[in-house]
């Protein structure tokens, strides 16, 4: 059964920091998990759910902002969290552009890191859910025939039976047996929802 719980993840080369984190998540009811460093975190197995990760920007090895760069770059989704006893606004700015949920500066208020803690959270909930909905959707659209999909892609831009007919060639009946299969499949219960997953699957620029 896959792991459902949310983890926080720490890393920070200060045992100190990281003991002190770990146990504000921890009187919450939050898991916290935590490394001394990006490579030790990058080398251990990560559960499967809702998770975010609080990085120190000064680490041995690659530092936090060097790290941020190469999840992006592996294409990790999962929300960071700052922490740093010398930033400056070019590094914030940095950070945050690159989708830092929030950057924080040591000593921070416990407050401060558990709102930013459960905005990640949040978000990377969110992101899961997204991810699933639109696997299903994949597999949805995949059972489609080519004729099906062919209809789908005319029906949700709006033309009647008569008119998805005439350009495919087909009587109205047909093209309404089509469209019925397709609303079927797709588990569809309107047009307007049917246009929703077309436009999850097929996101416009």
């Amino acid at each position: 059964m896959a792991e459902t719980r949310e983890t926080i993840f720490v890393v920070d080369d200060d045992p100190s920091v990281r003991d002190a984190i770990s146990n504000l998540l921890e009187s919450v009811g939050m898991r916290a998990k935590v490394f001394a460093s990006t490579e030790a975190f990058w080398k251990a197995p990560r559960p499967d759910g809702p998770s975010c990760l609080v990085l120190d920007v000064r680490l041995p090895g690659a530092s936090g902002l060097e790290f941020q760069e190469m999840l992006i770059k592996k294409k990790v989704s999962i929300p960071i969290i700052f922490v740093t006893a010398h930033g400056d606004v070019p590094m914030t700015s940095r950070a945050m552009k690159a989708g830092a949920i929030e950057f924080l500066m040591k000593p921070f208020q416990k407050d401060e890191l558990l709102m930013a803690v459960r905005h990640g959270l949040d978000r990377d909930r969110i992101r899961r859910e997204q991810e699933a909905e639109l696997s299903a959707l994949k597999v949805k659209i995949g059972q489609l025939s080519d004729r099906e999909r062919e209809v789908m892609d005319l029906v949700v831009t709006g033309l009647i039976n008569k008119e998805i007919g005439a350009k495919l060639g087909l009587s109205e009946v047909t093209i309404k047996i089509y469209r019925s299969r397709v609303m079927q499949k797709m588990e569809a219960a309107s047009l307007a929802d049917l246009v929703r997953m077309a436009d999850r699957l097929n996101p416009r620029a």
